[in-house]
């Protein structure tokens, strides 16, 4: 077992400042930047920890950073509190061709004056860098690279590349054995795309990738998870992919779907084991069911099309509060939280694993946490495959019909209970579900708003008892 390198060092004093300028043109066209639409108006340091020095050939600085935007309520402009992001900046004297997409500007003055500074999770030194930092526990500043335990299977000598799929975050795949995830946006506390992970490993949980190792901080009292290394899945290809390949040649993905399912309530059966559970009663399915009209209302509000089906709709979350105020009550446990076909890998074998447990990223940590029905998830993969049917070039008739079925089958065989089962549960988090995809896509991708409102037109129609 490798002794911890212990490192004190910060970055020097004038770093953020040289930045600034260029930062503020380069972060808001990140695909990753939460703030889009509004500019920056300034930065906060929270915490810079020098990798490599500035002043030498290749220097790399570890930077949480908040950034700043105003937003313009009735009363006028205001000053956001600010996201809070995690960069990798490293400095060059000059920038070479193969690092170009990675350019953050040219830096004039301070520490680094005369270099370049670009991102780094581009480029292989520093990626090797932060492996070896988690081969060898190291502990540098406030940052702690942290291996699992008795996970020695970590080793030097592995090359890294940036991979490109990722939107909310970026990840670097060394070797084809790890892949590390780094949290782009990130806030204090438990993160559960770390915690769900460790807690379905302690229960020998096969269809989740084991964390072997991860990045936190310690600053001001509080705890920070900045990344995540877990197997590589070689050879793996994602939900999404898998289902457009198989609508492209005309093939029913049922047998998948149904496999699927089935992997989904593994998951879920290790989670409620691992982890507490909760009763919903009549006060909290209230609360529920009122959150859920409070989102149905404001999408109406904003997307005209949706109004007509907004009364239907609600029965939905009435009729969920009428049968706890009638003494239903449901079991909550942890949930993956933001479960669709690109979250899940198919292994060359056949075999499902489901991937990033770190929830909606623009919900609140607390509530990405919180307990819910197991159903949520359910809805979600639900919805993703009336989407993968919507994107096929070629449509293929009942193909998104015959997965939800083989899904729930598959669900029901693994967990002995078919969420078909609820049918009053399951609509409403499906039409909780169709309704959000409505405002994203009337603000977002107005071509895709008929995906979401065909659900609306089902969903508006309750199916027989």
């Amino acid at each position: 077992m490798s002794e911890a390198v212990i490192r004190t060092v910060t970055s020097p004093p004038g770093l953020l400042a040289s930045l600034d300028p260029l930062l503020r043109e380069w972060l808001p066209r990140q695909r990753w930047f939460a703030g889009k639409g509004r500019p920056v108006t300034g930065f906060s340091l929270v915490a810079a920890t020098e990798l490599l020095p500035a002043d030498s050939r290749l220097g790399l600085h570890h930077v949480l950073v908040r950034a700043h935007q105003r937003h313009a309520p009735a009363g006028g402009a205001a000053q956001e509190p600010g996201d809070c992001y995690q960069l990798l900046i490293g400095t060059r004297e000059a920038l070479p061709p193969r690092l170009a997409p990675a350019l953050i500007g040219h830096v004039t003055e301070g520490p680094a004056a005369g270099h370049t500074a670009y991102d780094a999770l581009y480029d292989t030194r520093p990626a090797e860098v932060l492996l070896e930092a988690l081969r060898t526990r190291a502990r540098i500043g406030g940052l702690r690279f942290e291996r699992a335990p008795d996970d020695d299977a970590v080793r030097a000598g592995l090359v890294p590349r940036l991979t490109t799929a990722e939107q909310s975050n970026s990840s670097v795949v060394y070797g084809d054995t790890f892949i590390l995830k780094v949290l782009r946006r990130i806030v204090p506390g438990v993160n559960p795309d770390l915690e769900l992970p460790l807690a379905l490993a302690r229960e020998g949980c096969p269809r989740v990738p084991a964390p072997a190792g991860w990045i936190a901080a310690d600053l001001a009292g509080r705890s920070w998870v900045l990344g995540v290394l877990q197997p590589y899945l070689q050879g793996a290809t994602d939900g999404w992919e898998l289902a457009l390949r198989e609508l492209a040649k005309g093939e029913d993905f049922v047998a998948e779907a149904r496999a699927l399912g089935r992997a989904t309530a593994e998951v879920h059966t290790a989670l409620a084991r691992a982890l507490p559970t909760v009763t919903l009663g009549h006060a909290q399915v209230r609360q529920l069911a009122e959150g859920m009209t409070g989102r149905l209302e404001e999408a109406a509000r904003a997307v005209p099309l949706l109004r007509p089906y907004a009364p239907a709709l609600r029965t939905a979350f009435t009729a969920l509060a009428d049968l706890a105020a009638e003494g239903t009550t449901w079991t909550a446990q942890r949930v993956h939280g933001d479960l669709h076909l690109g979250q899940c890998l198919r292994s060359p074998d056949g075999e499902w694993s489901l991937i990033d447990f770190e929830g909606e990223p623009a919900k609140p940590l607390a509530e990405r946490r919180l307990p819910q029905p197991a159903v949520r998830d359910v809805a979600g993969m639900l919805r993703s495959f009336d989407y993968a049917a919507h994107s096929a070039e070629v449509r293929v008739p009942g193909w998104a019909d015959s997965c939800r079925a083989a899904y729930c089958t598959g669900y029901a065989e693994a967990a002995g209970h078919d969420p078909r089962t609820d049918p009053v549960l399951l609509r409403a988090y499906e039409t909780d579900k169709a309704v959000y995809e409505v405002l994203y896509e009337a603000r977002h991708r107005p071509d895709w708003l008929e995906v979401p409102l065909a659900a609306v037109r089902r969903l508006s129609v309750p199916e027989p008892a």
